[in-house]
Formats: C-alpha cells, sequence, structure tokens
C-alpha cells in the first residue's frame, strides 16, 4: 500500500467529525495550491515573452514551468491524500516557503538577466508565508531566503539585473512588476480572511465557552440550575440582602409522595414528572427568581425582594397550579401535588440556618396533611 493510500485508509477509518475536519482542511487548502499554480505559470509566460524579446531563452521558461508547477502538483497530491494533516501546520508553510524560495535562487543563476524579478518573488514567498508562520519559523525561512541571496551576490560573478534596454524590455519589466503588486495584493487578501476567520473562531469560541458555561449550572433531567450553582445563588443573594438590609426569601418545594409515583407508574415517569414539575414552576416565577433542583424530588426557589407573606403568597399560587394541571398524557391516574415549606432571610443568618428552617417548615407541611404551604 502507497503512502497515499495508507493516509487515505486511515483518514476513512477517522470518525465521522474527524473525517469532516481532514475534508474541510483539504477544501480550505486548495484554492491556496491552485493559486501558486497559477503564479508559477504567469511567471513561465513572462519568461516566454522574455524569450521572445532574446534575453532569455525558452528552455529555461520551460525548466521553470515544470520546476514550479511540479512542486505544486506534488504538494496538492500530498493535501488531497490528507498526509498534511499529520502535522500540527497542516499547511506545511515552512517546507513550502522553503521549496518555493530555493526555486526562485534557481531562477536567478540560471536567469541572472531577469534576476531581479525573481528576488523580488521571495519577497511575497516570505510575506504570504509569515501570515502562518510562528516568530521562530518565520525566522528560519529568512535565514534561509538571506543566507541564498548572499551566497549568489557574494559567491558568484552573476549580473543579477532587470534589463531596460529596449521598449519591450521595459514594458515586460512593468509587466513583471505588476504582476508582483498583485500577488501582493492578494497575500493582503488573504491575511484580511485569516483575520476574519479567526474573529469568527473566536466568536464561536465564546459562544460555546457561554454555552458550556450555561450547561454546566443546569440540571441534566428537569433543566432548571443544578445544587452547585444553586447555593452560590443563594449565598449571593443571602449576602446581597443581609448587605443592603433589603427582604429575600427560601422555599424549598417537595413534590408530594414521590416514590410512590416511581413504583407505581416507573422510573420513566418520574423523570418526565420532574421534568414537567420544573417546566411548570419556572414558567410562573418572576426573572429575578431563582429555581433549582435541590436533590432528588425537591426544589429550592429563591425569592429576591419578597417578605415571607409575599413568598407564602407567590409558592401558594404555584401549589394550587400543580395541582390544577392535567397529567393524563403521563399516565391516566397520575396526580400531582406540591408541598412547600417558606423561611425569610435574617441578618447575620448562615445560608444553612435558612435551609435548616425551611426543612422545618417543608416538614411541618407534610406532617400535616401535604399539598399545603408553610412559612
Amino acid at each position: 500500500m502507497t503512502q497515499s493510500a495508507a493516509a487515505r485508509a486511515a483518514v476513512q477509518g477517522l470518525g465521522g467529525a474527524e473525517k469532516k475536519a481532514s475534508i474541510k482542511r483539504a477544501r480550505l487548502r486548495r484554492p491556496m495550491y491552485i493559486a501558486q499554480g497559477a503564479s508559477y505559470v504567469v511567471d513561465a509566460v513572462i519568461l516566454f515573452l522574455y524569450h521572445l524579446a532574446g534575453t532569455t531563452t525558452a528552455s529555461f521558461a520551460l525548466v521553470y514551468l515544470i520546476a514550479g508547477v511540479g512542486w505544486t502538483t506534488l504538494t496538492l497530491a500530498l493535501s488531497e491524500s490528507y498526509l498534511n494533516d499529520s502535522f500540527e501546520d497542516h499547511y506545511l508553510t515552512v517546507p513550502q516557503s522553503i521549496v518555493s524560495i530555493t526555486i526562485q535562487l534557481g531562477a536567478i543563476y540560471l536567469a541572472p538577466e531577469v534576476g531581479f524579478y525573481f528576488a523580488c518573488i521571495i519577497f511575497i514567498v516570505l510575506g504570504f508565508g509569515a501570515l502562518r508562520m510562528s516568530a521562530r519559523q518565520t525566522g528560519v525561512v529568512w535565514t534561509y531566503a538571506s543566507v541564498g541571496l548572499a551566497v549568489m551576490f557574494a559567491c558568484t560573478d552573476k549580473s543579477i539585473a532587470m534589463p531596460m534596454g529596449t521598449v519591450i524590455e521595459r514594458n515586460l519589466a512593468l509587466l513583471c512588476f505588476v504582476t508582483a503588486f498583485g500577488r501582493c495584493a492578494f497575500t493582503g487578501l488573504y491575511g484580511a480572511s485569516l483575520r476574519e476567520a479567526l474573529y469568527k473562531r473566536g466568536n464561536d469560541l465564546k459562544a460555546a465557552h457561554a454555552r458550556i458555561e450555561e450547561l454546566a449550572q443546569i440540571d441534566e433531567l428537569t433543566g432548571v440550575l443544578n445544587r452547585r450553582y444553586l447555593m452560590k445563588a443563594l449565598n449571593d443573594e443571602i449576602a446581597r440582602a443581609q448587605r443592603a438590609g433589603t427582604v429575600c426569601s427560601v422555599a424549598i418545594i417537595d413534590i408530594d409522595h414521590f416514590k410512590r409515583i416511581n413504583d407505581t407508574f416507573g422510573h420513566p415517569a418520574g423523570d418526565e414528572v420532574l421534568r414537567s414539575f420544573a417546566i411548570a414552576l419556572s414558567a410562573n416565577i418572576r426573572e429575578i427568581d431563582k429555581l433549582g433542583r435541590y436533590g432528588g424530588e425537591e426544589f429550592l426557589l429563591i425569592l429576591p425582594g419578597g417578605t415571607k407573606q409575599q413568598a407564602s403568597g407567590a409558592v401558594d399560587r404555584l401549589r394550587v397550579l400543580i395541582a390544577a394541571i392535567d397529567w393524563s398524557a403521563i399516565s391516566k391516574d397520575l396526580r400531582v401535588t406540591m408541598s412547600a415549606g417558606v423561611v425569610q432571610v435574617r441578618q447575620d443568618e448562615a445560608p444553612e440556618d435558612i435551609l435548616s428552617r425551611a426543612d422545618v417548615a417543608l416538614y411541618k407541611a407534610k406532617d400535616t396533611g401535604r399539598d399545603r404551604v408553610v412559612s
């Protein structure tokens, strides 16, 4: 099995998400390689025009075309076989830059009469590669280009020039610079697209982080706050009320005879009761109120700004609402009621003391017949 076939087999063995990511990366790389190949073709055409003007040879234009397009075809083939994904930089920017610079240095050596043009292209290669390279990688490629040019200038007797002796050569020089400027502009557009992609990815990451934060606060079954964040919210509200001298009340709510519901109708029905119960409560409380699952079938409701009497009235309205709900969609004979204990936050009272008083009130509600609110 060839390396290419092995790479494809490896990708086919990946999970669905990883395979899609590899295909997406290959699709993103494709335009870059096509643009690179087109750039070599443009250069070869210009070199052939120089040949017609008597400045260079046709064989040099052909060699340059074969080297540039051949290298681009090879890298495109590697990309399409997903071998690039084995590397941290799946664009292989450093090898790409070094080989491209090598081709330009070779062109300067073989055709020094138009060598200044290829030196300009080395600037473009460095600028384009720097968009994706780290500082260390950029330093390596810059050093390679500098050493290569130093050898060309200092260690050879090549007369590196840009011919402008005739009108045709001057027009060709203009064409060289115009195409070089075009590639500089393309590099700028590519950098802008990278910044836009990074900005979009940053926003996506922020949204994902916010979603993760939200999910971390939510009880998976009921969709209300989980115990951890519920306790944090309780501590915050108690501290705020005690600091500002405002009122705040807390209610512990319990589904009556929930064990009997599980035993009679089954645990899936019990889970559905918990979900529907939490939805009904959430839909009928204020935006500033905080509801969470305290444990099992118990829920904790925090009512900022509410006195004990106001909180008791609000919780009793919830009790009436729950008792009036038609639960036959879950089970024909199902009836659900709730009991609750309500307390008002006192100055200098610890959260565990408040919960303890609310728990005592809840058990009074249960002991006196359930389906009621005690404060």
